[in-house]
């Protein structure tokens, strides 16, 4: 294989277009929320704390909420043109397919059945976590195995229900799934007893565990990992010039984190970039935009806006969050994770 076929198929294996001397054309799903003026984000039914909630004020707000937000100021440079539409996790793929969301940004995983029997095209990954099993710590149990005749509550239409029952099968483990609709039923099934535990993703225990079960003390997350999932936007397939723009959108918050580029200072290093990687970032050289169908400052704004990929999860998550949540596989690779950006050349 030729050096330009190789670079054009890692370019297509991550969704990105690799078209050498030529700008993007113009994708019709930018076209329609330019004309719309509004970009339609995924939301859900109910909270899923940390990633997708509703505050006292009836306000969203989480990780994947700040990045719709970011996809929002890149487009249309107002964090608050955008519409987030409530879904259920069974919901958000019709949704998407229909066209009644342009973007689906909350805690999907990217696996070979979406990717290629749903008509969906995954970004890569923003966020990394696995699925776990809480249960309460008086039956005793220290693994999955001791679900053996018991019952688990999961939410419909996740990949955690595959995931949980797939592997309890392969492990001979006799067991009962308890399907729910939405996130809080699914909570208040297990916490009323209704099932012996509760499977979900792990960072998302750790956030309910942390604030919102009073008697948290009372449970235990079982040590067993049972997977390892790669956390990216969906979009549909078909319009490639769309998967870039929200490829390097993430691309660009990580790659602002990666050279020091925060809400804070964005301005005064465009004005001076320290080199060139930051000039073509911030839109001091001319090209971040017009490869996507965008002005070359989206980054710049966008930054600017939200901050960069620490700050987003920090405020969500982490440090400056009523969570806390120990970053750990969600940093940079420079940092000691496993989060990494594309050559922005």
């Amino acid at each position: 294989m030729k050096v330009l076929g190789k670079l054009t198929a890692v370019a297509a294996a991550l969704g990105m277009t690799f078209v050498p001397g030529l700008a993007s054309a113009k994708s019709p799903t930018l076209q329609g929320v330019e004309d719309r003026g509004t970009l339609l984000c995924s939301g859900h039914n109910g909270s899923y704390f940390g990633f997708v909630e509703v505050n006292d004020k009836n306000e969203w707000k989480g990780l994947d909420i700040d990045l719709c937000r970011a996809l929002t100021v890149a487009i249309l440079g107002d964090a608050d043109k955008n519409q987030i539409v409530p879904l259920s996790w069974a919901q958000r793929f019709p949704a998407l397919q229909s066209g009644d969301v342009d973007v689906v940004i909350k805690a999907t995983g990217w696996t070979m059945g979406r990717d290629t029997e749903l008509g969906l095209q995954f970004s890569l990954p923003y966020f990394f976590g696995g699925a776990q099993i809480v249960v309460r710590k008086e039956l005793g149990i220290d693994s999955v195995h001791g679900l053996d005749g018991g019952s688990v509550c999961v939410a419909a239409g996740t990949t955690i229900e595959r995931i949980v029952a797939d592997h309890l099968k392969s492990e001979n483990i006799e067991h009962e799934m308890i399907s729910f609709e939405k996130t809080a039923e699914t909570i208040a099934g297990y916490q009323s007893g209704r099932c012996d535990a509760y499977a979900a993703w792990g960072p998302s225990i750790a956030v309910l565990l942390a604030t919102q079960f009073e008697d948290a003390e009372t449970h235990v997350i079982l040590g067993d990992k049972l997977s390892a999932e790669p956390i990216a936007a969906a979009m549909r397939q078909g319009d490639e010039e769309w998967v870039d723009i929200v490829n390097w959108m993430l691309a660009a918050l990580m790659k602002a984190e990666e050279l020091g580029v925060t809400s804070a200072n964005a301005d005064e290093m465009a004005a001076n970039p320290p080199n060139p990687t930051v000039a073509r970032l911030l839109g001091s050289n001319p090209g971040i935009g017009e490869r996507l169908g965008m002005r070359d400052t989206w980054a710049l704004d966008m930054i600017k806006a939200m901050g960069n990929m620490e700050e987003i999860y920090h405020r969500n998550l982490g440090d400056n969050s009523p969570y806390k949540l120990e970053r750990g596989l969600n940093n940079l690779w420079s940092n000691g994770g496993v989060l990494y950006t594309p050559i922005l050349d």
